[in-house]
């Protein structure tokens, strides 16, 4: 009926079902009756009618509803042939693989095997037509989900001295989808990252302007990071999250030694010009005289150091913006076509 919930920490995902089942019981059969095909049991007959013992073995919490009455239906057929449904939700756990978060897809399993009756006693089996009838209008808004469900029919489960168990698998395919995170993750930091480029505009002398733009981009970046990751597991492999957050970090940051390097050479600049001048710290004339050859001399220092800096700047303003522009298109064709899921 619907998946309410997917959650990544816990790595389980909450559904709505109607389990349906069919057998046969030659115990139950009866003369037909004219004018009714078969007989409607209410929840009072229900009870004294021999069911399959069905567990979800990857279940984790779940619930029968019984608003107003036992949501259960019993339908029995002149040859013996039992329809029982139940309305159930549950938890079921979800082995997720997050390498390629949030451009992932997860493989969510439906696991039903019987408890307490061996093979001997009980065999399951999907049914031949429509095992999973899936209401695509109720699924999760952050996921597609695919018609292309894998069914294990076949399968068995040893117990040691319990015995063999019959099982049934089937594997919901989803997709996730990527809206939200391009909006609230990816936009973001693209802008953070750009914002951290208008330095290299900004003047080198401006040194309070150039600096609170640096540490401005890297505290935002990384608490934006932290919150990206705050709904995740702590998984021992690299997520795409990490990748992208990482390289976003590293650029601002590299953007704020980028004027460190600058201001290094803005500074050398200003030592030998008071050098050559021969001025004090405070910016005093030593001398009164100072020949033309010195002057021409520390002019040409000025000058080289000056333009040394506004190189490293001209420089950055191309090399920074094309080299985030590569590991873009790597990042989004590696993680696209790479897809784990």
């Amino acid at each position: 009926m619907s998946i309410n919930t997917l959650t990544e920490v816990t790595m389980d995902y909450t559904m709505t079902i109607f389990l349906r089942q069919k057998w046969a019981d030659k115990r139950l059969a009866y003369q037909p009756v004219k004018g009714m095909t078969m007989l409607e049991l209410n929840s009072r007959m229900i009870e004294k009618v021999w069911v399959p013992d069905t567990i979800f073995s990857n279940e984790k919490t779940a619930n029968f509803h019984e608003v107003t009455v036992p949501n259960r239906l019993m339908q029995l057929y002149p040859n013996g042939t039992v329809f029982y449904s139940v309305r159930v939700s549950m938890t079921l756990s979800c082995d997720m693989k997050l390498v390629a978060y949030p451009l992932d897809s997860q493989h969510c399993l439906i696991a039903i095997e019987s408890y307490s009756y061996s093979t001997e006693n009980v065999v399951f089996q999907w049914h031949p037509n429509e095992a999973i009838r899936m209401m695509s209008d109720r699924l999760l808004p952050q996921f597609f989900f695919s018609d292309d469900v894998t069914f294990e029919s076949h399968c068995t489960r040893t117990y040691g001295e319990s015995g063999t168990f019959s099982c049934l698998e089937a594997k919901l395919h989803l997709t996730r989808n990527n809206g939200y995170y391009i909006a609230q993750i990816f936009i973001p930091s693209i802008l953070i990252v750009a914002l951290s480029w208008v330095s290299f505009w900004v003047d080198a002398e401006a040194t309070p302007a150039r600096v609170s733009l640096g540490v401005l981009t890297v505290l935002t970046i990384t608490t934006q990071s932290s919150g990206a990751r705050s709904a995740l597991p702590r998984v021992s492999y690299i997520k795409a999250i990490d990748v992208w957050m990482s390289t976003c970090l590293i650029f601002v940051f590299a953007s704020l030694l980028e004027y460190a390097c600058v201001n290094v050479l803005t500074r050398k600049r200003r030592s030998r010009m008071m050098s050559a001048l021969q001025l004090e710290p405070d910016g005093m004339l030593v001398t009164k005289s100072l020949p033309a050859t010195n002057i021409r001399k520390s002019g040409m220092v000025v000058f080289g150091h000056s333009k040394k800096a506004k190189m490293v700047d001209k420089i950055s303003r191309v090399t920074f913006p094309a080299t985030f522009v590569i590991f873009n298109v790597g990042f989004w064709t590696y993680f696209k076509l790479h897809n784990p899921g």
